[in-house]
């Protein structure tokens, strides 16, 4: 089994990785958390472990429900230059222009985002707990998706310009090595989104206009850097790996200038400030009065087939598709 977990990390460079990695995503839940309002933390904070945890469900789900890739991120230059305005930002409208089959093909997160937040104000508005959990988890996870500029550019790893594997090392191998020791999360507080259509469409344009940098200075650093000095073998959770070496890793956040570091706070905040809009958009609720069940077995299950499908998929080598 260990030369098999080997083998695929090994490999690693050469998979689509395909959203900011479980590390960051948990992270940037869990920060989230203390972003919120008293009357909000009182409730997120008792569950700040499943808001957390689950906070990586949309990824186990993509191995187990057709029709998810879709919502994590969206190929916006095949919709002409920047700022795409032949794309219309309204659902209807891109449907109508464009066709709700091809607008899938090319990828729909910043109309999920929106869906999610009707869904997680009506769940506070019903005072559900068990969906209010499982909503916040879940949106946050397709708004971090919408921060990665590579999920904004159909060249979503570097596929088309010989640099596989420069997605899950912008958004995995990076904040991993240095988001704990190095990286600054204190940023204030939730704020209310009065236009949410318009703040996530901001989002993706500036994931999209940030995409051309990520591929170039990786290209440019990589023709600097010493070929034996790319990659490197470490150790991880009692494996070695081949990945990024730290000393390129660092060069690279470099030259970047602190974008993944900037792209995960602004991450965070959208977040907590999505959270807080629902609830304000729902009535305020008392979320210290909530329905307070437990999950049901058919959720528990949901949970358990989302878990076991996505290490299915680690197995046969597909974890970064």
């Amino acid at each position: 089994m260990k030369k098999m977990v080997l083998l695929l990390f090994i490999l690693f460079p050469q998979f689509k990785c395909f959203s900011w990695g479980f590390y960051a995503h948990k992270k940037i839940n869990n920060y989230a958390v203390y972003l919120l309002p008293p009357q909000m933390l009182v409730f997120y904070k008792q569950n700040i472990n499943f808001i957390t945890s689950h906070a990586v469900d949309p990824d186990m789900r993509r191995y187990a429900v057709p029709g998810e890739g879709p919502k994590h991120y969206i190929d916006i230059d095949h919709y002409g230059n920047y700022p795409y305005e032949e794309l219309p930002r309204k659902w209807s409208e891109a449907v109508t222009k464009f066709s709700e089959d091809s607008l899938q093909v090319y990828g729909i997160v910043p109309w999920w985002v929106q869906v999610m937040l009707s869904k997680l104000t009506s769940a506070f508005k019903e005072k559900d707990q068990n969906k209010i959990l499982k909503l916040s988890a879940e949106i946050g996870h397709y708004i971090a998706d919408a921060h990665v500029p590579l999920h904004a550019n159909s060249n979503h790893n570097g596929q088309f310009t010989n640099q596989q594997g420069i997605h899950g090392f912008w958004e995995s191998r990076i904040p991993e090595l240095l988001a704990d020791k190095e990286w600054d999360f204190f940023i204030g507080k939730a704020e209310y989104i009065k236009d949410p259509g318009n703040f996530i469409w901001q989002r993706v344009l500036e994931s999209a206009a940030a995409a051309d940098t990520v591929l170039r200075f990786e290209k440019e650093l990589t023709a600097l850097f010493p070929a034996d000095q790319k990659f490197a073998f470490e150790n991880r959770n009692g494996v070695t790996i081949r990945q990024y070496s730290s000393a390129f890793t660092r060069a690279y956040n470099t030259r970047l200038k602190g974008m993944v570091e900037r792209r995960m706070r602004q991450a965070i905040f959208a977040v907590a400030s999505f959270w807080y809009t629902a609830w304000v958009n729902a009535g305020e609720p008392d979320l210290t009065k909530l329905s307070n069940k437990k999950f049901s077995p058919d959720e528990l299950k949901e949970f358990e087939s989302l878990n076991n499908s996505w290490k299915k998929n680690i197995i046969k080598g597909r974890e970064h598709e």
